[in-house]
C-alpha cells in the first residue's frame, strides 16, 4: 500500500450511516466499505437498508443492515451499539445523512411539515451523535460527518422548513466541532447536490430543472457515487486537521 492510498484506508474502523437505504447514503455506505470500514447501513426502511448491506457483502466487504428512525433516541442507542460492535465496541465514523423534504410555499406550510423536517434533520443528528459520543474513538480517528445542503447556506424557494433544518445542521456542526476537538473527534458537514429520489421533483420539472442547471457551473447533476468520495476523505486520516467545516460538493452551485 502506498502512502497516498494509506491516507484513505479505513481498515479496522466501524461506521454508522443513517438514511442509507438509497441515494447518497447508500453510495456513502458502499464507499466507506470499499475503503475498508465495517459499515452498519441504517434507514427507516429496514428492507432498503438490508438490501444495500447485502450488496456490500456480495462484494466481499463487511456490512450489516438495520432499521433506524433517527427521531427515536432509543433506536439510535441500539444502532450505535450495533455499529460499534463491528469494531470491538468502538465507533469511528458517524454519518448523519437521514433526511426528508416536505416542500410548500411559506403561506401554505403546515406546522406538522415544519416539525417533521426539523425533527429528522436536526433532532435526528442530535440523537445519533449524542448516542454515539460515549463510543466514538478518541485516538484521532473519531469522525462525525453531517449532511447539510446549499439550502442551508443560501435558502431556497418553497422549502423554508428544509432550509431552516439544514442551516440548523450547520450550526450544530460548528458548535460540536469546538466542543469535541479536545477529545480528538472531528466534526464536519457536506453540502451535496446529486440525482437522488429527494431531488427528483426539481430534476423532472422542466421549469425548475432549467433554472437549477443554469446555476450549476458544471452544468449537470452529480451521481451519488461522485459525492461519496468526499465522505471518505472526511472519514479518513487525510482530513486529520479539518474540523468545523462545511464542504459543498455541488458542481460549483455555492461559490
Amino acid at each position: 500500500m502506498n502512502a497516498s492510498t494509506g491516507l484513505f484506508d479505513l481498515t479496522g474502523r466501524s461506521a454508522l450511516v443513517t438514511g442509507a437505504g438509497g441515494g447518497i447514503g447508500a453510495a456513502v455506505a458502499k464507499a466507506l466499505a470499499r475503503a475498508g470500514a465495517a459499515v452498519l447501513v441504517t434507514d427507516v426502511d429496514e428492507a432498503a437498508a438490508s438490501a444495500v448491506a447485502e450488496k456490500i457483502r456480495a462484494a466481499g466487504l463487511t456490512a450489516d443492515g438495520a432499521a433506524l428512525d433517527v427521531r427515536d433516541r432509543a433506536a439510535a442507542d441500539t444502532a450505535v451499539a450495533r455499529a460499534a460492535a463491528l469494531a470491538d465496541g468502538t465507533l469511528h465514523i458517524l454519518v448523519n445523512n437521514a433526511g426528508v423534504t416536505a416542500p410548500a410555499m411559506f403561506e401554505n406550510l403546515q406546522e406538522e411539515s415544519f416539525r417533521q423536517v426539523v425533527d429528522v434533520h436536526v433532532l435526528g443528528a442530535f440523537h445519533c451523535t449524542q448516542a454515539a459520543l460515549p463510543l466514538l474513538a478518541t485516538d484521532g480517528t473519531g469522525r462525525v460527518i453531517n449532511v447539510t445542503s446549499s439550502a442551508g447556506l443560501t435558502g431556497t424557494l418553497g422549502q423554508v422548513n428544509y432550509s431552516a433544518a439544514k442551516a440548523g445542521v450547520i450550526g450544530f456542526t460548528k458548535s460540536l466541532a469546538r466542543e469535541l476537538a479536545g477529545k480528538g473527534i472531528l466534526v464536519n458537514a457536506l453540502a451535496p447536490l446529486a440525482a437522488t429520489p429527494m431531488t427528483e421533483t426539481i430534476r423532472t420539472n422542466p421549469k425548475f430543472a432549467e433554472r437549477m442547471l443554469s446555476r450549476i457551473p458544471l452544468g449537470r447533476w452529480a451521481e451519488p457515487e461522485e459525492i461519496a468520495g468526499a465522505f471518505v476523505f472526511l472519514a479518513s486520516d487525510a482530513s486529520s486537521f479539518v474540523t468545523g467545516q462545511v464542504l459543498p460538493v455541488d458542481g460549483g452551485l455555492v461559490i
